[in-house]
């Protein structure tokens, strides 16, 4: 069972979109140099359809995206609260943020339109650095197109 310890609306994790973005817990990656390890340990609240749709219900005028903040350890269950997502609040784009190197079979492309791939390596930085190895990709048609660049701006980091 995916759980959840909280929850903020974001500007900056999704280019051009206002996020509700929920942090699961139970990250296996364990990236060394991690501003998050506190989402290591299996804490929080489980993260059922019926909490998915209280946050949103209670964001739905502010935000026009829920991105998923982990969910490596069962990404099965990712695919299936963003299939919910798709069904129950079809006008708000889907986010995850994955750990991993290779986006899991489990995932269908059909429930996204934002995935994030790669593991934080503290010596290439995060997204918004032109050397990072992670990789933001937007989901059109099946296909998934990098638009990482669109966190480097004019000078990049």
């Amino acid at each position: 069972m995916l759980k959840y310890l909280n929850s903020d609306v974001v500007f900056q994790e999704i280019p051009g979109e206002v996020s509700l973005a929920i942090n699961i817990t139970g990250c296996p990656c364990r990236c060394p140099g991690c501003h998050s390890q506190y989402l290591w340990s299996d804490i929080g609240e489980p993260l059922t359809e019926d909490a998915l749709d209280k946050m949103i219900d209670h964001q739905h005028q502010n935000i026009t995206c829920v991105a998923l903040m982990g969910g490596d350890a069962i990404p099965a269950e990712i695919d299936r609260l963003m299939s919910h997502l798709r069904k129950s609040y079809p006008k708000l784009h889907t986010a995850w943020y994955s750990g991993r190197t290779t986006l899991s079979p489990a995932a269908d492309l059909d429930n996204f339109d934002y995935i994030k791939l790669g593991p934080y390596l503290k010596h290439l930085g995060p997204l918004k650095n032109r050397n990072t190895n992670q990789r933001l990709y937007r989901v059109d048609h099946g296909k998934m197109q990098d638009m990482t660049s669109k966190f480097w701006g004019a000078k990049g980091s």
